[in-house]
């Protein structure tokens, strides 16, 4: 092995191993693959450790979110507000179901939805607001909420916050529903997969048949009943959006892994705060006052007005010294369909325009070890 090559370190890796490999043993062997046992006993696990009474999972974080949007009957002639700087499915998701997003400009501090650009935005049509807990910093919903009239839900994208809170309260509690994400980018992961949480009864029955082609019944509960002859009634138009009994044994795993991959995240997010506080061209993401960051990915700022070259050309510096990197995410409505389909320019949203240009996330997760942290941080410092 050559010592003299530089490290590879991955902008993110999944930490999984024997536990998951042998619980998917179970499904395999009993011929139940699809949504099953698995699923429910992971819904009831995740709604517990997230404080809600119904938890419904998905085939992934965006067919979550257009559950809830279905749901609560978001249609044509509604409007959506959402956070500019986000991943395009938040955007989309309001598109499915015929509705009009909205972009709201973002915190540059945080990267997470402005109060302020949000009140700017509210109009007659206004129907809910979806918040994104950005990089697993949870987006400040109580300033949200007291500039909302009561009948404008909120929605949590929660897609990098599994296992956040937010002034001890945990994410996926704080809207009238939220959905999370499993990707494997994610602080847990089951391959693809998504979660709806609500404690709303009736939002949590319309998404249950919602998931399952609009059934009456799940297919689990047809199986096991005592009239095979019975299939379900059909009054909703559905989708297939459910979640596979192997998804949910690996995330039962994981699930149960997620309070210690958070902890060693933190750890080394502590690590990363220490060590790079001097270099005066990287601005460092944002710790919460009150609640848990679940560092999804540990996402920085770079100056142009300080830094010795483009963000650009540093990221190739890196990318040659063996260090994956990435913009935190991109601005949804500098992207070309949402450019020439609402007619919008990047000085609508000024701070997700800048933050598309000038974040930069570091590699940040569960695979990686303290030689790794270390090399980061050294190559850094020669920049």
């Amino acid at each position: 092995m050559d010592k003299t090559a530089p490290r590879i370190i991955p902008i993110a890796l999944p930490s999984t191993g024997d536990e998951e490999w042998q619980a998917c043993r179970a499904p395999l062997a009993s011929g139940w693959l699809t949504q099953g046992p698995r699923v429910a006993e992971f819904e009831a696990e995740f709604a517990q450790k997230h404080q809600v009474c119904h938890a419904l999972a998905t085939s992934s974080c965006t067919t979550g979110l257009h559950l809830i949007l279905a749901a609560i009957g978001i249609g044509p002639g509604d409007e959506v507000i959402l956070p500019a700087f986000t991943w395009v499915a938040t955007a989309n998701v309001v598109l499915y179901c015929g509705a009009t997003p909205v972009c709201a400009d973002v915190d540059r501090t945080t990267f997470n939805i402005s109060p302020q650009s949000v009140a700017q935005r509210l109009t007659p049509r206004t129907r809910a607001v979806i918040v994104v807990h950005l990089f697993g910093l949870c987006a400040d919903v109580d300033e949200i909420k007291s500039i909302l009239p009561p009948h404008i839900s909120i929605i949590e994208d929660a897609a990098c916050a599994a296992g956040a809170s937010y002034k001890k309260q945990p994410a996926g509690s704080l809207g009238i529903a939220a959905a999370f994400s499993f990707h494997p980018r994610k602080s847990m992961t089951t391959g693809e997969g998504g979660m709806v949480t609500t404690s709303n009864p009736q939002l949590a029955e319309t998404a249950n048949m919602l998931r399952n082609h609009g059934a009456s019944v799940s297919e689990e509960q047809r199986h096991n009943g005592p009239r095979p002859y019975l299939l379900p009634e059909f009054n909703l138009l559905g989708f297939n959006y459910r979640m596979t009994d192997l998804q949910a044994a690996v995330g039962l795993v994981q699930l149960g892994k997620l309070d210690d991959f958070i902890a060693e995240r933190a750890k080394w997010a502590n690590y990363y705060r220490e060590h790079l506080a001097n270099i005066p061209w990287l601005c460092l993401p944002q710790w919460p006052n009150d609640g848990e960051h679940s560092w999804q990915a540990y996402v920085t700022w770079v100056d142009p007005a300080k830094a010795p070259m483009p963000r650009n050309a540093i990221m190739d510096r890196l990318q040659q010294a063996g260090i994956a990197t990435r913009p935190g995410t991109h601005a949804v409505h500098m992207l070309g369909y949402y450019r020439h389909r609402f007619g919008l320019h990047p000085e609508d949203c000024p701070t997700a325009r800048d933050c598309d240009q000038n974040t930069m996330a570091i590699p940040l997760h569960n695979r990686m070890v303290a030689e790794d942290y270390a090399y980061v941080v050294n190559t850094l410092r020669t920049i």
